[in-house]
């Protein structure tokens, strides 16, 4: 599929941090066109990285090794991130005519929301950076003692309340902390904990809960962001005071944000300190960002970043399990074909807007751009 030169009706969803990182990075270094828009930005990150981490760094050097980051370079990684989704969105402005700022709105998971503020006009590079590049080393530290597990339902939608209830029992035991770091879906939510305090949470839903609740761990160590962890390090309140001293632009990101902090357009001409304060601590509501975008108007989600997954994986999911209730029922089939009309979807419940879900049309962006390289 091709993107249209005019994206009003198209939205923009930028990737955060992974296990992997380098997606397809290497590819659109080797593309004589393309180069010159990927390495300014790799250079600015790799400058600040230098700077702030306090040692030699070459991002482009990395990347174009194509080995993957260790989590001992999780400040490269983040780095490397951001500032290949800026080179994407660069490419597709210079090198196709396609302008990312007429977009609709924009919105990122943990680390794209990030990127997202960069695209927007919010920070320049260097300056989003520079706070989670202070936070890295304890960011890493943190990590060694985190595992990371979903929380899912096989039946029926998990009772997200009295999940939280539950971690705050487990909490006031002492011996360690968890917390939720994202509303993933009605029936999966993403928790991080320290110590054995997810395995006490998966022992707990096997005693508490409906037959069904299940919880997978992940191998990986992961940077606990999004969770009362970062509290053990004072990574919330440090944020707040690196953020008095980063320039921020006093305006509305341009396009919009939808924020994963609130689920909803929160961002106006101020308040964007105060939102990445939060940031640190609180859970990422991509159900609610997911929501948002299928009530609105767009037609298209562009998917900025390196082996983009989150995102794509949730659409797809929604999208199979629509198709499935439709098919199944005609009354669900008639009313998916009426929510396309802006007036009778204003009258509707919330909810409906999911049924939108087949007819989004998505992109990978670095699998575009490779399609689409000139010859």
């Amino acid at each position: 599929m091709n993107l249209p030169h005019d994206i009003s009706r198209a939205c923009f969803a930028f990737r955060g941090y992974d296990v992997k990182n380098l997606g397809r990075s290497p590819e659109l270094l080797a593309i004589p066109e393309y180069r010159p828009f990927l390495l300014p930005p790799l250079a600015e990150a790799s400058r600040e990285c230098t700077v702030t981490l306090g040692y030699p760094v070459d991002l482009t050097a990395m990347i174009e090794s194509g080995e993957e980051f260790e989590l001992e370079h999780y400040g490269e990684a983040i780095a490397s991130i951001v500032a290949i989704e800026q080179g994407q969105l660069a490419i597709l402005r210079e090198c196709h005519g396609i302008d990312p700022s007429g977009a609709a709105f924009n919105f990122g998971f943990s680390l794209g929301e990030i990127s997202a503020l960069v695209a927007g006009g919010t920070f320049q590079l260097a300056d989003a950076l520079r706070v989670p590049l202070m936070l890295t080393p304890d960011c890493i530290k943190l990590a060694q003692d985190v595992t990371l597990g979903i929380v899912f339902s096989r039946k029926e939608a998990l009772n997200v309340e009295a999940i939280k209830h539950t971690l705050i029992e487990i909490n006031s035991e002492g011996i360690g902390v968890i917390g939720m770091s994202a509303h993933l879906s009605p029936n999966s939510v993403l928790v991080m904990g320290t110590g054995q305090t997810v395995s006490r949470l998966k022992k707990r839903l096997k005693e508490d809960f409906p037959e069904g609740t299940n919880l997978r761990q992940n191998d990986s160590h992961w940077p606990p962001l999004h969770t009362p962890i970062v509290w053990e390090k004072d990574l919330n309140s440090r944020t707040g005071r690196y953020l008095h001293t980063i320039p921020v632009a006093l305006k509305k990101p341009s396009p919009e944000i939808i924020s994963l902090l609130t689920g909803e357009r929160s961002y106006d001409d101020y308040n964007t300190r105060e939102h990445m304060t939060r940031w640190v601590d609180h859970p990422q509501k991509l159900w609610d960002a997911v929501c948002a975008v299928l009530h609105s108007d767009v037609q298209m989600v562009v998917h900025v970043g390196p082996h983009p997954n989150i995102f794509p994986a949730t659409f797809d999911r929604l999208t199979k399990n629509v198709e499935t209730q439709i098919a199944a029922n005609r009354g669900v089939k008639a009313l998916s074909a009426v929510i396309e009309r802006p007036w009778l979807k204003k009258l509707l419940p919330k909810d409906t807007g999911l049924l939108r879900a087949p007819k989004l049309h998505h992109i990978i962006l670095e699998d575009w751009l490779i399609e689409n390289a000139p010859k």
